[in-house]
């Protein structure tokens, strides 16, 4: 798949009331597509899409991790829309592990939000991608899923294994002719990302990470990260040997 300009195409983007989501669905807007904006935040997305325009941002309300809504929600953009184009599958959250107080509640949260809502949300609209001649399916990752970094043993495992699904379906959907993309930012300046306490170098603003990730899908990246002077010099930390690579990251814990 070549590149394709996402001007009058059919496009879903979850997670789309705040941060990340938001801005690639104001950009995607702004680029001539028809964003189908969903979340559990109705009136955020009832607000972009009066903002928008009405015939090109439709708000659709919905808990990703429901498999039966998502599933209905899938059916109400066929009815919509009469298809899809793209899927991007963004929603998530972030929470930190104390391992002196380990708490599987943590994993079982952050998996089902993360990744177990993008499962939901491939199995809905796969049908609809299949129909379409340039579908393009992009699921939002993280650098953290390269390798593991401190207190991120719940969020980095989420993202890692959003990562593996998306680099496995790039190999399964290629033959269907179903273009697969992952997305894995550095720091961007988001309502998750203001509660760190920690330093985010290069962090950037939510309106450059979507100009980044829509330039990919319009490119079909397989794998689309930025900012580059973050990402590819932890890509490189990445490749250190294990025991070299745990001690450079120990310095980054704070003593208890």
């Amino acid at each position: 798949m070549g590149s394709v300009p996402v001007k009058g195409r059919r496009i879903w983007v979850t997670g789309a009331s705040t941060g990340i989501g938001r801005a690639v669905a104001l950009e995607l807007a702004r680029r001539g597509a028809v964003v189908v904006a969903s979340a559990r935040n109705e009136r955020a997305l009832n607000e972009m899409a009066e903002a928008c325009g009405a015939d090109r941002v439709f708000a659709l309300p919905l808990d990703v991790t429901d498999r039966r809504a998502t599933l209905q929600a899938a059916d109400e953009i066929r009815r919509k829309l009469k298809g899809l184009d793209v899927a991007f599958l963004n929603a998530g959250i972030c929470e930190y592990v104390d391992v002196s107080k380990f708490d599987s509640a943590v994993f079982e949260r952050t998996m089902q939000v993360n990744f177990l809502s993008m499962v939901y949300g491939i199995e809905a609209i796969l049908p609809l991608l299949r129909a379409s001649d340039n579908a393009q399916l992009i699921g939002m990752s993280s650098t953290v899923a390269y390798r593991g970094l401190p207190r991120a043993e719940a969020y980095g495992a989420s993202k890692a294994a959003i990562k593996h699904l998306f680099e496995s379906l790039q190999i399964d959907l290629k033959r269907e002719g179903i273009s697969v993309s992952v997305v894995c930012p550095g720091f961007v300046r988001t309502p998750l990302t203001d509660r760190n306490d920690f330093p985010m170098p290069f962090r950037v603003e939510a309106e450059e990470a979507a100009e980044r990730i829509v330039d990919g899908i319009e490119a079909g990246s397989p794998e689309i990260h930025f900012p580059k002077r973050f990402s590819i010099p932890f890509k490189l930390l990445a490749l250190l040997p294990n025991r070299l690579y745990a001690a450079i990251c120990s310095h980054m814990v704070k003593p208890r």
